[in-house]
């Protein structure tokens, strides 16, 4: 069968709700992407559980307070051995090789008073 001209069916909508789907759509892009924005500046500040960098900058930090303690008790126990102080040595050695990864383990991570790196000593 042929249409009239002003025949209006459900293939063609009329140009009003046209304008309102389109000022819908609009909007609803904008919202999109500023939700999308808004979880892209998220993701760097939040924890990230599956975030490989988050995981190797933790495995970083727990590597550095081991290597504290672990020089602090060789240079201990080096000395218990040598000088025949045994146990003291190793004692004072592995506080001091504590104390000196958490402060790594500080400076690392930003924590710690004049850790920026623009500032030189």
């Amino acid at each position: 069968m042929a249409k009239d001209a002003g025949d209006t069916g459900p293939e063609k909508p009329p140009p009003a709700d046209e304008a309102q789907l389109s000022t819908r759509l609009r909007r609803l892009g904008d919202e999109l992407g500023r939700e999308q924005a808004r979880d892209a500046g998220n993701i760097d500040r939040g924890p990230a559980a599956g975030d490989a960098s988050a995981f190797a900058r933790g495995f970083r930090l727990s590597t550095e307070l081991v290597a504290g303690v672990l020089v602090g008790a060789i240079i201990g126990f080096a000395l218990d051995r040598g000088l025949g102080i045994s146990p003291w040595g190793l004692i004072v050695f592995v506080l001091l090789g504590f104390a000196a990864g958490v402060v790594n383990v500080m400076r690392s991570a930003g924590a710690w008073p004049g850790s920026g790196s623009n500032r030189r000593t």
